[in-house]
């Protein structure tokens, strides 16, 4: 067998490469071989996924995302996609994170983070448990609509009915699912200060 293939589709960083091949001579250089013979795939430095000709699995971009940059979390049009509340399919990750804003550009995929504060950051995170072998961090369907409004630069909603017009004309959202929305998460968001005046009409529309 591998070596490599008992990560799976974990990313693993360079340490626990090189600790796979410390009888070698240049450890290091083990390394860049296997990367250059695409068995490993670097997601940034010290950074790695093996790739799917040895696990045979598919690879997880969000759980990329969460390893990538963090502590982070998938959300915004990801988020927004993954649970259907908008029709169409994103290929950038976005995630939202306490570290400053950033962007990676890797052999799998692009890799955005929107920077926010911490006691914000907290609120309406999700486990998302994929065939009981890994997990990774999502917004809740909420807090992916309320990362949508704080991450849009010069938005202003300053009533419900422009509200709705927002998530009917600029998202295209799925109404029938915001039916379903606790709006105790977004309350939690306005309390932390943050796009206090259209999350609150947000707020407003789901108890209406």
């Amino acid at each position: 067998m591998n070596l490599l293939e008992q990560f799976g589709v974990i990313p693993i960083d360079f340490m626990t490469v090189v600790s796979l091949f410390g009888d070698y001579k240049s450890p290091r250089d083990k390394v860049s071989s296997l990367e250059k013979e695409g068995q490993l795939i670097r997601l940034k430095k010290g950074l790695y996924v093996v790739s799917t000709d040895i696990h045979k699995k598919v690879l997880s971009k969000e759980l990329m995302a969460n390893h990538l940059y963090g502590p982070s979390y998938v959300s915004l049009q990801n988020a927004m996609s993954h649970y259907k509340l908008i029709p169409e399919r994103v290929y950038t990750i976005r995630s939202m994170t306490t570290k400053r804003s950033k962007s990676f550009s890797t052999p799998l995929g692009n890799f955005e983070y929107v920077t926010t504060k911490e006691d914000y950051f907290r609120i309406g995170i999700r486990q998302e448990i994929v065939d009981n072998s890994f997990v990774w961090m999502i917004a809740s369907p909420e807090k992916a609509l309320c990362d949508m409004i704080f991450s849009t630069a010069g938005l202003r909603l300053q009533s419900v009915k422009a509200m709705k017009k927002y998530l009917e004309e600029d998202l295209r959202i799925d109404f029938s699912a915001i039916d379903k929305f606790d709006a105790e998460i977004v309350k939690q968001c306005i309390e932390t200060g943050v796009k206090k005046t259209e999350l609150t009409q947000l707020y407003k529309l789901l108890k209406a």
